[in-house]
């Protein structure tokens, strides 16, 4: 019988954020974007269930497409890195996929056509990828009269710094796109992440691109997710295996990194790195078990990590413990590990299964 250690992943909950997301985007639609697995979740579980609600899905890469493809799916989905081999276009052609083209080299793989619709990155100030705003004219012009009438969807930029109110770089790239693009008003123009949905007065054009915000994560620096509004879509549990008093000067795990300074009745529970618990997180870490808050102890092993049991001790052994979830958000454990919420959630490996309910 395996272990009862599982990620359950509330796919209401992911309704409700996708609602919010397409709420907040005033007169913008909302493409549900379910990269990197669903944000750890299970693409073919998170588009499934969105697929009543989402007209567009993004995702990374077209191995990504092809998996909402082969769920039964037929909403367009936007390769928001574009194509990386000229054959990519006829997958593109015939499946219904929308390429960010974002350099001259994959613009060159056009010309062979036929081409799929696509868009077209404009490097606002993120310098990944893109073509910068002063370009803009003679790459459009170089694909031809007819490509912004057919094929050529729209522009597409990415914010750096939405997550930051106190920071204007998101009003500076706000101002350069809308000025690079103007010259095509028919055409489409998308620029909003999950952050920008938060930012007063931002607007987000034709298409926003909620991505985190879906799962429960907040995209804002200072704010966790339910305090968005949000509701946490993952919950991260492991049974405890075991308990005992630690007694007073003893210490717990690798490193004898936390001493205990009193006789501390303290929990193993089943989960570690190896599942993609961060490793950072250490002692002060929230958890909980039946609705209360606990700590963790010491340093986080590969299968199994610490907890104190003095804020639940009604707690037995076999009692599921929330790592993250609706106690304690995954934000929280971000913010104790050093990290983001996303890297916990993409994190979460292959060997926990996902149950959605």
């Amino acid at each position: 019988m395996p272990r009862s250690t599982v990620a359950r992943v509330d796919l209401e909950a992911l309704r409700h954020n996708f609602r919010l997301a397409q709420s907040r985007a005033g007169g913008a639609r909302a493409m549900a974007v379910v990269k990197a697995d669903g944000y750890g979740h299970g693409i073919v579980n998170v588009a499934r269930a969105l697929a009543s609600e989402v007209e567009k899905f993004a995702v990374a890469c077209i191995e990504e497409a092809l998996a909402i493809r082969s769920a039964g799916l037929e909403q367009p989905v936007v390769l928001l890195q574009g194509v990386h081999t000229p054959d990519d276009l006829r997958d593109c052609v015939q499946r219904g996929f929308e390429p960010v083209m974002h350099c001259h080299g994959q613009l060159d793989w056009l010309a062979a056509g036929p081409n799929p619709r696509f868009w077209l990155k404009v490097n606002s100030g993120m310098n990944r990828l893109g073509f910068r705003p002063e370009e803009l004219d003679s790459v459009v012009a170089a694909l031809g009269p007819s490509a912004t009438t057919g094929p050529l969807l729209g522009f597409v930029t990415h914010f750096a710094c939405a997550d930051d109110l106190t920071s204007d770089m998101t009003d500076h790239q706000t101002r350069l796109f809308e000025n690079a693009t103007a010259a095509w008003p028919a055409l489409m123009r998308s620029v909003g992440n999950s952050a920008a949905h938060f930012r007063p007065g931002q607007p987000l054009y034709d298409w926003s691109r909620p991505g985190i915000m879906l799962y429960g994560a907040s995209p804002m620096i200072g704010k966790t997710g339910p305090e968005l509004g949000l509701q946490p879509v993952m919950t991260l549990e492991a049974p405890l295996i075991s308990t005992r008093v630690v007694r007073a000067g003893e210490s717990v795990g690798y490193g004898a990194s936390w001493v205990a300074q009193e006789d501390t009745r303290m929990g193993m529970v089943a989960i570690g790195y190896g599942d993609g618990y961060p490793r950072h997180a250490g002692t002060g870490t929230p958890a909980a078990i039946r609705g209360k808050r606990v700590r963790l102890l010491g340093r986080v092993s590969m299968d199994m990590l610490a907890v104190d049991l003095t804020g639940a001790p009604e707690a037995l052994e076999g009692d599921p413990v929330e790592l993250w979830g609706t106690t304690v958000s995954v934000d929280e454990v971000a913010s104790c590990a050093g990290t983001i919420g996303y890297e916990l959630l993409t994190g979460v490996t292959a060997r926990v299964p996902r149950v959605c309910e």
